[in-house]
């Protein structure tokens, strides 16, 4: 891709080019949260599932980690069997402008013990699809690798295999009470042109608007400019930026740190930061600073699949975690962050000695692990 900066205020809104009896604005008493054209307000702590019922580690001795594909249509639905608010996925836009879900840049498979790659963009659909466990049955498809972070590549081999999908097919065949946060999957290396970005943007919009059909839906992107055309591009869905919240250095200076974040959300009006939990961990005041500039919070993380971390965050004033044990994440989270309300009907029903057994902090005491949090994480 040649280098070229996005003007977001040259780019006409899509509500300007396509049928506006498509974008009703409306709000959304989904899963806990208000969604509209200017807000997003959880009532409760979120819980996402990362990639569905998580992400897949293939060289993790954690067996949780190669349970089910990630980023299917199974994994989706597998998630959806807890209490979950939304499933976290990523999408990525084909040579012939289909939105499909995938994490990585490229797909590899290994044909006569020589491995091929091939960037998802380069691809088209029918490409993309011919990898992997195949629907039709009797046909069988290429068999998929996975490079991992450490350089090795390896069978992608899970316990519950599944096809790969289209963004379309998960608005078709996922429990619609669950609600999409669609990350919009670019490569950090690469600058886009901006025709190219609106082009992806509008293909993702034109599907999400024919089939959403009422689901809560959060857009959100590493990519700053990706992020803020999708928000002058439509007006109903809320958008996020995720940041690694300075754990990793980029190019882009809007990506280097949470208060970067916070002023790109400002500026483009975007309603909320997606950090990394331990950029959060580091620097704790920013959590307060984030809310105090009206926008919402959510963490990703490994730290987020382990439940006191979780806990820790409810109390910091996060608005929920982005996780891959789904399971116990979600079973924690129904004990341990309750109303106040919940908390004195439980002490009616089982007795104050048993609901004490809940970690208690004093607001000194909060503080303290506030301040001893960073030191642990470095």
């Amino acid at each position: 891709m040649a280098l070229k900066a996005v003007h977001v205020s040259d780019v006409p809104n899509l509500d300007q080019v396509a049928s506006l009896a498509l974008y009703s604005t409306h709000f959304s008493q989904v899963a806990g949260v208000e969604i509209g054209t200017t807000s997003f307000k959880p009532s409760k702590f979120l819980v996402l599932g990362h990639r569905g019922n998580g992400m897949n580690l293939l060289q993790s001795a954690d067996r949780r980690m190669k349970a089910v594909k990630e980023n299917s249509i199974l994994s989706f639905n597998a998630a959806a069997n807890y209490p979950i608010d939304f499933i976290e996925f990523d999408v990525q836009v084909t040579k012939d402008d289909c939105p499909v879900i995938f994490h990585d840049d490229f797909i590899l498979t290994q044909e006569h013990g020589t491995i091929y790659e091939r960037r998802i963009t380069d691809l088209t659909l029918a490409e993309f699809l011919s990898y992997g466990p195949q629907r039709e049955e009797g046909l069988a498809g290429k068999p998929l690798m996975r490079n991992t972070k450490e350089g090795k590549i390896v069978s992608w081999t899970v316990e519950t295999d599944d096809s790969a999908c289209t963004l379309k097919e998960a608005f078709e065949k996922v429990n619609p009470s669950i609600g999409f946060n669609i990350e919009l999957k670019f490569d950090d290396h690469i600058v886009y042109q901006q025709d190219y970005l609106v082009r992806v943007l509008q293909a993702v919009l034109h599907v999400v608007i024919e089939y959403a059909n009422g689901r809560p839906i959060i857009f959100s992107s590493f990519q700053p400019d990706a992020a803020l055309l999708v928000k002058k591009l439509q007006t109903t869905y809320p958008v996020f930026f995720l940041t690694n919240g300075g754990t990793e250095i980029y190019y882009d200076v809007r990506r280097n740190s949470l208060e970067e974040a916070t002023k790109l959300c400002l500026e483009g009006g975007l309603e909320g930061v997606v950090s990394e939990v331990k950029g959060i961990f580091r620097n704790p005041g920013s959590v307060n600073k984030i809310k105090e500039s009206k926008l919402s919070l959510l963490t990703y993380g490994k730290l987020n699949n382990v439940p006191e971390a979780v806990y820790m965050q409810h109390l910091m004033g996060i608005d929920g975690v982005i996780v891959d044990f789904v399971e116990e994440v979600t079973e924690a989270v129904c004990k341990l962050v309750k109303k106040p309300e919940e908390v004195e009907d439980e002490i009616l029903q089982e007795g104050e000695d048993k609901v004490q057994n809940r970690p208690q902090f004093s607001q000194r005491e909060l503080s303290f692990l506030l301040k001893l949090i960073p030191e642990l994480i470095q």
